[in-house]
C-alpha cells in the first residue's frame, strides 16, 4: 500500500466514513443555539475521518449538536399543524432552539408554493414568513396580527374560502376517514410519536392525546 495514503482514507474504503462532511458541519453548525466559533477552528484542525465517525469527545459533541439541529428541524415539518384563511395565507406556531426557522419555511413552501406562510416561534417570539417567491422575512409580531397585516393585501381565493376549517378539525377529519376500527392499535399508534413531540405546540391538544400507553417510546431513533 501506498505509505502516503493515510489511515482517512483505509476508513472510507472499507465504508466506515458516516456522519457529516466538513463542508456540512461548517455550513450548519452555527445554527446551534449553542456554538461559538471556536469550534470551527476545531473542525478545520480535525481529520475528517474524526469527524464522521465521532473519533475524539469534540466530534461526539459537535455529531451531538449537528443530530439536535437536525432532529429539530425534521419534527417542526413533521409535527407542526397549520391552518389556512381565505386569501391564501397558512400559518401555525412552532418551537424552535435553533436557527431552523428558514427550514421549515421552505418545507411548507416548497408544498404550497402558491401560499404565503406564517410561521410564529413560540421561542423567539418572532413570525417567520415566506412569500409566493420563497423571499423569507421576519415581523416581531404575534401570529394573528401578522396573518391579519399579510392578509390585508391579497385577494380572496375562492379555492381557499370553501375549505376554511380549525387545524383541529382538518386533523380530526384526517384521522376519523383513515382510521379503521378493527385494525386500532393505539399503542403502536403512540409509539410511532416520541414522547418529546408532544411539547410542541401543534401537538399539545392535538388528537393523538386520546391514544395512552406506558410502552416505551421511539425517541432515540429520532
Amino acid at each position: 500500500m501506498n505509505s502516503k495514503c493515510s489511515s482517512e482514507d483505509n476508513l472510507k474504503v472499507v465504508g466506515r466514513a458516516k456522519g457529516y462532511s466538513k463542508e456540512e458541519l461548517l455550513a450548519n453548525l452555527p445554527r446551534h443555539s449553542k456554538f461559538h466559533p471556536g469550534l470551527i477552528k476545531h473542525i478545520e484542525n480535525t481529520p475528517e475521518v474524526a469527524l464522521r465517525n465521532s473519533g475524539t469527545i469534540m466530534a461526539k459533541k459537535i455529531i451531538r449538536m449537528m443530530r439536535e439541529v437536525n432532529t429539530e428541524a425534521y419534527r417542526a415539518r413533521q409535527f407542526t399543524r397549520t391552518e389556512i384563511n381565505d386569501r391564501g395565507v397558512l400559518y401555525g406556531v412552532v418551537l424552535l432552539k435553533h436557527l431552523v426557522m428558514d427550514y421549515t419555511l421552505n418545507y411548507f413552501h416548497e408544498r404550497w408554493p402558491n401560499c404565503v406562510i406564517c410561521l410564529y416561534n413560540e421561542h423567539t417570539k418572532i413570525t417567520g414568513i415566506i412569500n409566493e417567491k420563497g423571499k423569507i422575512r421576519e415581523l416581531k409580531l404575534p401570529l394573528k396580527e401578522t396573518v391579519d397585516k399579510v392578509s390585508a393585501g391579497r385577494s380572496i381565493i375562492p379555492y381557499f374560502e370553501d375549505i376554511q376549517f380549525s387545524g383541529e378539525k382538518i386533523f380530526e377529519s384526517l384521522y376519523n376517514s383513515q382510521n379503521i376500527v378493527e385494525r386500532d392499535n393505539p399503542r403502536f399508534f403512540k409509539s410511532m410519536i416520541p414522547e418529546k413531540c408532544f411539547d410542541l405546540p401543534g401537538m399539545r391538544k392535538g388528537v393523538e392525546k386520546r391514544y395512552t400507553s406506558q410502552n416505551k417510546k421511539i425517541n432515540d431513533f429520532f
